[in-house]
């Protein structure tokens, strides 16, 4: 068999391989759960009775900050 063919074979084999692995791979799209879009299926969504609204403290503000210093702390040290 020449250079050429297997060459040619080789590159047919790796591309139907590539593509093969492309359509395989569908990972799912981010999507909003909420109660309207879930009515008639059974969703993870909470209910509205659980749902509480809890006020923004400042402490949170505080840890992300925290943890934004220390990841940039992190990217300096490399």
């Amino acid at each position: 068999m020449k250079l050429e063919i297997a060459r040619g074979l080789f590159l047919v084999g790796a591309l139907s391989v590539t593509a093969l692995a492309a359509a395989a791979w569908q990972e799912p799209a981010p999507q909003v759960v909420d109660l309207v879009s879930c009515a008639d299926q059974r969703c993870p969504a909470v209910s509205s009775r659980h749902a509480v609204d809890r006020p923004v403290s400042a402490d949170s503000d505080n840890l992300v900050l925290l943890i934004f210093g220390l990841s940039h702390a992190m990217k300096g040290a490399q």
